[in-house]
């Protein structure tokens, strides 16, 4: 066997297990995000029924009972987004390049779902505990830092990225000019 005949059948095997394992990959995020949906949904129908059973029950009872509702919704929601996430970047588009501004928003609005149901689980929790033991409002009050610490992170990264994003496309069209970059 001559040595580039060895080399071009090792490529072709290298491009067929890349290729398998693209799509074992993209059946794995796709089960999970399956998965992850049929949660979401198992959970948003468990908060309807608090909600029936809230209505039906005493009314002294319903508020505690409705923001127990309202932080299940919250869970699905963010549970239903990661699923949507994985959906769109991982088996529809897979692991192909891309833009950094387009990861970047992919990357911020999910982030930006992550921290609003962490703030709005906070706040359930603040009024949980305000209408039972105010002296345990310390937990409560830690996840809304939380939440701020989230939105501080993500305005950093979104600040540090598009820096980067300005220096690449100056950089592109320095070579541009110069004829250094090869035209695809």
């Amino acid at each position: 066997m001559f040595p580039l005949a060895g080399s071009i059948a090792i490529a072709g095997a290298r491009t067929r297990m890349t290729h398998a394992m693209e799509l074992v990959s993209r059946a794995v995020f796709g089960v999970a995000s399956a998965v992850l949906m049929l949660i979401a949904l198992a959970l948003s129908l468990y908060s309807a029924t608090l909600i029936l059973f809230a209505l039906r029950g005493p009314w002294a009872d319903a508020g505690s009972e409705l923001l127990g509702a309202i932080g299940y919704v919250v869970i699905a929601v963010a549970v239903f987004d990661v699923a949507k996430y994985f959906v769109e970047e991982e088996v529809i588009r897979g692991r192909e390049m891309r833009l950094p501004s387009e990861a970047r928003r992919s990357l911020t609005k999910f982030i930006s779902t992550i921290a609003i149901a962490v703030f709005i689980e906070a706040l359930v929790m603040v009024f949980r505990q305000g209408s039972q033991d105010v002296s345990l409002i310390l937990y409560p009050a830690a996840v809304l830092v939380t939440g701020i610490l989230i939105i501080l992170g993500l305005g950093l990264y979104q600040r540090l990225s598009a820096d980067v994003e300005q220096q690449v496309e100056a950089k592109d069209k320095a070579d541009e000019k110069s004829g250094e970059r090869k035209k695809p």
